[in-house]
């Protein structure tokens, strides 16, 4: 396990990448719940891309591990440039826990880039931390790996040195749900301090307890949708399969039950519908294609 206090310095490997589409919730999204990730969106025709990235690569590599830097070509990424309303390069965003948090457009100063880079890693802490930062990395790598164990050992550690780590308890919790044990993952959120127990992180850990719990009494996906198919105006079928389909990993084909579900009666069992909707989004990151495009087509029906 990570000792805390060691050097924490990175390779420049793991710092500057590029990514593409199919990398980018790792890269970007995923990385950057623990770390600050600094998106540089360029293409190889752009000449006030070519200045600025080399700044921007020596900002980052100064900084030590504090932020990363991921380069997007836009030509061979234009869903995610799309997505992002990405009209003119390069354009720089800055990334913390999910989500978009600040960014520029243009080619800047070198000292311009410097305090970008610094104010965007201030917000993933100064670096003074005696390695926490580094070790909750490690813990969610480990996690992502499937070492529940050993990320749990470490997610511990951390919170007997920050006792009001809201990423730890939250991954802490993350753990134990990998491990199946519900009842443990959801003593450690209660046992959360005040300060602490509204944090993004507490509550998608929340949400996330909450559908696994209602996955331990979801019916067979085939005779749930068998069931609609017979009769799509039974609503507590079609609920009955959203839970069923997100229990099975399916949270795109769930997303996609409860729409229709709240298209057909948004009012039903006290709006039923729309409440799980929150609840799948709130368990996913923020910027998470299904979360998107579930909470654009709920607005449209909404205010249609």
């Amino acid at each position: 396990m990570l000792e805390f206090g060691q050097d924490t310095t990175q390779p420049a490997g793991d710092l500057i990448k590029d990514a593409t589409e199919e990398t980018f919730m790792q890269d970007v999204i995923e990385a950057s719940q623990t770390v600050p990730v600094i998106v540089d969106f360029w293409a190889p025709w752009c000449g006030p891309c070519k200045q600025l990235t080399p700044a921007i690569e020596a900002a980052v590599t100064k900084a030590k591990g504090r932020v990363k830097l991921v380069k997007m070509d836009v030509d061979q990424n234009q869903a995610i440039a799309a997505q992002l309303r990405i009209q003119s390069i390069p354009t720089v965003y800055a990334f913390w826990q999910g989500q978009p948090v600040d960014g520029f457009q243009g080619a800047l100063p070198a000292s311009e880039i410097d305090a970008f880079i610094e104010k965007v890693a201030a917000m993933g802490g100064e670096g003074e931390d005696g390695g926490l930062a580094d070790a909750l990395s490690a813990a969610e790598e480990m996690l992502t790996e499937g070492a529940a164990s050993d990320a749990a050992q470490t997610f511990a550690a951390i919170i007997q040195e920050d006792g009001e780590n809201a990423a730890a308890y939250g991954g802490l919790a993350r753990s134990y749900l990998a491990l199946g044990d519900a009842d443990q993952a959801e003593a450690i959120l209660n046992g959360a301090p005040a300060a602490i127990s509204d944090a993004p992180e507490i509550e998608a850990v929340r949400a996330q307890l909450e559908l696994a719990r209602q996955a331990e009494n979801a019916g067979p996906v085939a005779d749930l949708r068998a069931k609609v198919e017979t009769d799509p105006a039974d609503l507590q079928a079609r609920f009955d399969l959203a839970t069923a389909l997100h229990a099975s990993g399916d949270a795109e084909g769930a997303v996609s039950e409860l729409l229709e579900l709240f298209r057909q009666d948004r009012e039903w069992n006290d709006g039923a519908a729309k409440a799980q909707l929150f609840t799948i989004f709130d368990a996913l990151p923020p910027q998470d294609p299904v979360v998107l495009n579930g909470r654009r087509k709920l607005s449209s029906l909404i205010f249609a």
